[in-house]
């Protein structure tokens, strides 16, 4: 799962075509409008993405 960087939803990478690349990483979106926000400031966006790896088998 990746984190929409504009609206933060969950994205399923597998289900979107909804993607941009920038500095190497690819980006998803939930919409076209999402991704057109990334593309006219990506910087902006980007510094505020953090990826976290949820392990589903994992207890509190």
């Amino acid at each position: 799962m990746a984190t929409d960087p504009v609206c933060y939803m969950v994205i399923d990478e597998d289900r979107t075509t909804t993607t941009a690349t920038y500095n190497g990483t690819t980006y998803y979106f939930c919409t076209a409008s999402c991704r057109r926000k990334f593309l006219e400031n990506p910087e902006k966006y980007a510094k505020l993405t953090t990826t976290i790896t949820i392990d589903p088998g994992a207890s509190c």
